[in-house]
């Protein structure tokens, strides 16, 4: 048949279906995971190591290496990972992505998994109906599985048969015999591929269609697989763009791993004694075909694609301080300002389902937490310190602190509301309204505590004194609130399905009752005239003000639990 431009659209949109698959599969299992995704995030920080496993359990969980590495420059972008921490998951990202290679090998073109798309979509379908969330999420998944393998018998079916296109083998016995140029030349091909399609699976899944049909020789089809590896970073590039230097950085480490890994591929170890390797692996390991006969090579390629994989993640995870090194050298901080964590801007946008965004804005929420705890140390310094100098710059820092509490409202807001427009599940609803009544008590307490600032500005200025017994009772009062922040802080930052009230009530408890206490001898100190009015007026407003403190933070653990 000729391959016309009819031809040519239902090649695309085969692609277009396979990729729509793997999309709403991907999603479907990111939902259905939930509670469970957050907790293998959770040990991300812990070292490379663990972060080399904690990318490769999500990309299989995913099946989007582009997922793992866009969390992970967002993350550093944040500042809730560091460079080196994030270096672990995308070496991680890379392996598990090779998961999708053997799906489509074994079940793609061994089973016909087209005869059994509609009996899943059968299945699925009534599943996404259903009122329970992750029996709906499970149905998406199933939709999603049964459209990938429909998509993929579609691109087999779209391909030409090489009987009736001698021109392709013209045209690639061209380029094919070029010897180091040919290898270069394809692993160009496969980049611009997975930079065009935006998905190294669907290329990868191309490449063994390709391979399969005879269009493409084996060893082709495993330099185009190299070049997809480069191809595939693009997209933590991009998603770099909005952030800052860190995060830029850590799509560069991601970049200089695939280019480095790619390199001493073609250069330093020739492509036959690997593709013999390969060969090898196949046909006495595995029992599979020769991989350079067209029914052997998606699995031929997939044994390519992981072990290419696992021997540069074996050898570069050694090298992450260097890459790390390199990226710093490569992406140039543009000033100070840039080279701040900024926590006020979650500016890699919304992650690929509600669940992980909302674990994203958790991390921010707690970070905001700590903002605040700072602006309690700030106050309690303005009552001891009587250098004008040191006041003034802690009254600037105070004011500052006030501005960053309201842009870190006002962000978290818009991030949560935009996460808000997505499908969620019920219990993420409970979340992203506990989480904006939290941002929102949190602001509050910023707000006081500026407010506390201008009292003890207006004092100063107008040469009011606190007697000893007032400055000693108030400094008690900011040790119990400085206690409540803390609990607070640790509840910000645990698992919000663990948290109980018991602690945070007791603490809440015990500010009430000693204002209530100071409340009484301030009254009394008052009538037997042992200060004056002015001071007493100040000195009653921060108490009263510290107390409403006190009930800010037993809101924020009640948003945390999801309680009104």
């Amino acid at each position: 048949m000729e391959f016309g431009f009819v031809e040519v659209l239902r090649l695309i949109g085969a692609l277009g279906f396979f990729i729509y698959g793997m999309k709403i599969m991907s999603e479907g299992i990111q939902k259905a995971a939930g509670n469970s995704m957050r907790k293998i995030l959770s040990t991300m920080t812990k070292n490379r190591y663990l972060g080399v496993l904690t990318g490769f359990l999500v990309t299989c969980i995913v099946q989007s290496s582009s997922a793992s590495t866009v969390m992970a420059v967002s993350f550093v972008n944040a500042g809730l990972l560091s460079l080196v921490e994030s270096a672990g998951i995308m070496l991680g990202a890379n392996i598990g992505t090779t998961i999708t290679g053997w799906l489509v090998a074994v079940l793609g073109f061994k089973v016909k998994m087209s005869a059994l798309a509609l009996p899943l979509l059968a299945f699925g379908v009534p599943m996404m109906f259903f009122k329970r969330d992750k029996t709906k999420h499970l149905g998406q998944f199933i939709v999603g599985f049964a459209i990938l393998f429909w998509g993929l018998s579609e691109l087999k079916h779209a391909v030409p048969d090489i009987k009736d296109s001698p021109e392709i083998l013209h045209f690639l016995g061209a380029y094919a015999d070029m010897g180091l140029l040919s290898n270069l030349f394809f692993i160009l091909v496969g980049t611009i591929l997975t930079i065009v399609v935006q998905s190294s699976s669907a290329s990868m899944a191309l490449t063994q269609t390709l391979c399969f049909s005879g269009i493409i020789p084996f060893e082709v089809a495993a330099a185009m697989i190299l070049g997809e590896n480069i191809g595939t970073t693009i997209t933590a590039e991009l998603a770099s763009i909005p952030g800052n230097v860190f995060a830029k950085r850590s799509a560069r480490i991601h970049s200089l791993f695939n280019i480095i890994g790619v390199s001493w591929m073609v250069l330093l170890i020739s492509f036959t004694p690997m593709l013999d390797v390969i060969k090898w692996i196949a046909i006495d390991w595995l029992g599979s075909p020769d991989p350079y006969l067209a029914e052997g090579a998606p699995m031929g390629l997939a044994i390519f694609h992981t072990t290419f994989n696992i021997l540069n993640v074996g050898i570069m995870i050694w090298f992450v301080p260097f890459l790390v090194k390199m990226a710093t050298k490569t992406v140039k901080s543009k000033g100070d300002a840039d080279e701040e964590y900024h926590l006020e801007y979650i500016s890699t946008g919304i992650m690929s389902t509600p669940e992980m965004s909302i674990y994203e804005a958790q991390k921010e929420i707690a970070k905001f937490g700590e903002v605040v705890g700072r602006m309690n140390g700030f106050l309690k310094d303005l009552i001891t310190t009587v250098d004008q100098k040191e006041i003034s710059k802690t009254l600037a820092r105070v004011k500052k602190y006030e501005d960053i509490t309201d842009r870190i409202e006002v962000d978290v807001a818009d991030y949560l509301a935009k996460v808000s427009q997505g499908e969620m599940s019920e219990e993420s609803s409970i979340r992203v309204r506990g989480m904006l009544r939290i941002i929102g008590n949190l602001e509050r307490m910023g707000d006081i505590y500026y407010q506390m600032s201008k009292a003890i500005e207006r004092k100063n200025q107008q040469k009011i004194y606190f007697t000893p017994e007032q400055r000693e009772r108030l400094l008690n009062m900011f040790s119990l609130v400085q206690d409540a922040i803390d609990h607070m802080n640790q509840n910000l930052n645990s698992d919000y399905d663990i948290i109980k009230l018991d602690k945070a009530i007791e603490i809440e408890n015990s500010i009430n009752k000693y204002r209530k206490t100071i409340r009484k001898e301030h009254f009394e100190s008052v009538e037997k005239g042992e200060y004056n009015f002015n001071s007493a007026t100040v000195y009653s407003d921060l108490f009263n003000s510290l107390e409403k403190i006190g009930d800010h933070t037993i809101n924020v653990t009640e948003g945390i639990k999801g309680e009104h």
